[in-house]
């Protein structure tokens, strides 16, 4: 049970330190949408949706107020198109993709992702068609969001996947060129993807999920900072396992309120609750920082030395605060290191503290991977297909989740500035080895086995 003064201090997250709900996400499945006639499928896809969400905008802020608790963000995540449009052209996809932005301003929701393929053993003709509509898809709607996992601990790594998919980062950002690739902030790709993500732009509804659920994402980056400074003020000697300790009770009340809402939500609209996503995600605002918790723990910036040990601390005291609090805990449910949605984090890389190297490291012990990361714009494809295959080969080894959000920002150099507006943020554009060169070892295509641990039946 909360004591009266852990209740004041829950209080006391919502009025000063940025907590609040970072999304409301309401999973929809379009399985029985498929067909072979694209007008009807999209007519299909448009009838399930809205007869679902029509009032679930309303109802998210009806309950936010009824607690005071914001609910920042609605979001809508569907069955993967691959599968519901897999008799369909790439130019029909593309259209499927704007009906997808049609109905979701209707709705008023922030984003709909799950304009997904799942190609981690091989690509069906859906997949591939998927994939080649991705880039105008992305570049000619404002609200849809992709994912394609490519790699997991039981399959390995499709590498003919993530050599496709560096072509497609590379096109959908010379599409959107005027723009600093913006395309590509809304593209994901995975290795091991949850089905029951609600953040964005990962989000999708897995096959194996009910007709459509409730997954609440909640945040509290600014909280955690907050909980920190206060403990080390009236006790400068508080040792790591104490640190520990504290961030684990303030991730136990923050997922309480996420659960609350959720449920609220979930029963207004008469359909399953899902999952609470506890990720610390943090925004461009001051004080809303993942970064600026490390400054907390007495590090000098994210990325010096000490950096990769601290989020491994912080990662694992969140899920065990969010574990206890909850049984219905998913998504990705950690740390999120989103380079140029945190100012403070986009700021160590102007600095020179972070590099993508380090950026790496610590993607071994975070929940994601190489996020929000904008790069040279006469980057190679081979190469953005290289830092793929990278960050999956950590993801597959380790057997967790990690993914790349890469953003090739066409006309810049390192050291030059990207704009992406809105919670996306603004970056500086990092330094990447051998970017504009050829990569012999990744056009070799096939697939990187799964490692010996994953055999363990």
């Amino acid at each position: 049970m909360l004591t009266c003064r852990e209740i004041i201090s829950t209080l006391e997250m919502l009025k000063s330190e940025n907590l609040d709900v970072r999304t409301v996400t309401l999973g929809i499945n379009l399985l029985d949408c498929a067909g072979k006639d694209p007008a009807s499928v999209r007519r299909r896809i448009t009838e399930r949706i809205l007869g679902l969400a029509g009032n679930f905008v309303e109802i998210c802020d009806t309950v936010g107020q009824k607690y005071g608790i914001p609910v920042v963000n609605k979001r809508i995540a569907v069955s993967p198109i691959a599968v519901v449009g897999a008799a369909l052209s790439p130019e029909h996809l593309v259209e499927v993709a704007q009906s997808l932005d049609a109905v979701a301003r209707e709705a008023r929701v922030d984003f709909i992702g799950g304009f997904s393929a799942l190609v981690e053993k091989g690509m069906a003709r859906g997949d591939r068609a998927l994939i080649a509509a991705i880039p105008e898809a992305l570049s000619t709607t404002e609200r849809v969001c992709a994912s394609v996992n490519v790699a997991s601990t039981r399959a390995g790594i499709n590498m003919d996947a993530v050599l496709l998919m560096g072509k497609t980062v590379k096109r959908a950002a010379l599409l959107t060129a005027d723009r600093d690739g913006i395309a590509c902030t809304k593209l994901c790709i995975f290795a091991n993807i949850p089905e029951d993500i609600p953040f964005m732009a990962g989000a999708y509804l897995g096959i194996g999920e009910a007709d459509a659920v409730i997954n609440v994402g909640v945040s509290g980056p600014g909280v955690v900072k907050k909980a920190i400074e206060r403990a080390l003020e009236s006790n400068p000697d508080m040792d790591l396992g104490n640190v520990s300790e504290l961030i684990k009770k303030t991730a136990y009340k923050v997922t309480r309120v996420g659960e609350l809402i959720g449920r609220e939500v979930a029963d207004q609209l008469k359909i399953h609750f899902g999952v609470v996503d506890l990720s610390l995600a943090p925004t461009p605002h001051v004080g809303d920082s993942v970064g600026e918790i490390f400054q907390s723990l007495g590090l000098r910036a994210i990325g010096v030395p000490g950096t990769t040990a601290a989020l491994a601390l912080l990662n694992d005291a969140v899920k065990k605060g969010g574990a206890f609090a909850s049984s219905r805990v998913g998504g990705l449910s950690g740390a999120f290191i989103p380079v140029s949605e945190d100012l403070n984090i986009s700021e160590a890389v102007r600095e020179g503290h972070l590099c993508l190297e380090k950026l790496e490291a610590i993607t071994s012990v975070c929940s994601v991977g190489l996020d929000m990361v904008a790069l040279p714009g006469d980057i190679s494809e081979e190469t953005i297909s290289a830092i793929i295959a990278d960050e999956m080969a950590i993801g597959v080894v380790n057997n967790k989740t990690t993914a790349t959000r890469l953003i090739p920002v066409p006309g810049k150099k390192p050291g030059e500035s990207a704009y992406f507006g809105g919670l996306m943020g603004h970056s500086t554009i990092i330094s990447v080895n051998n970017a504009a060169g050829d990569n012999p070892f990744i056009r070799r295509g096939g697939m990187i086995p799964a490692p010996i641990h994953s055999l363990r039946n």
